[in-house]
């Protein structure tokens, strides 16, 4: 069964626009309208932009750039995560490397001393 998309009405800066979208992304675009009614809201009050086109434009601009910061800022900590992962991955290697090594002494020297008999070296808590 094909589902057919809402009609949905939204209204910015006093005018109601209807536009089609799928029942599940019918919050989203209400959240949308919202936001940008908003902006818009407050750009005309601030005086110095008149015209509903240019609201909408400068609107739509700052809207833009906060996206576009917020992409910036989560690529910047995703490569800061990245790194850190990397460094804690290098730490638990050399770790477990100088884990192996110190229980290759450890047997070792037990075996030299003649404890064949005891599996305790290679038991870890």
């Amino acid at each position: 069964m094909i589902e057919e998309p809402l009609q949905l009405t939204i209204k910015i800066l006093d005018k109601e626009y209807r536009i089609a979208c799928e029942f599940h992304e019918q919050d989203d675009l209400k959240a949308s309208a919202r936001l940008l009614d908003g902006r818009m809201r407050e750009i005309r009050q601030s005086g110095r932009v008149v015209g509903t086109d240019r609201i909408a434009i400068m609107a739509a601009l700052n809207i833009a750039y906060d996206l576009i910061q917020l992409q910036r800022a989560r690529s910047s900590s995703e490569g800061d995560l990245t790194r850190r992962l990397q460094q804690l991955q290098d730490r638990i290697n050399h770790a477990l490397a100088g884990g192996a090594n110190e229980e290759t002494s450890v047997q070792g020297k037990s075996e030299n001393l003649g404890q064949s008999g005891l599996d305790a070296p290679r038991e870890r808590v």
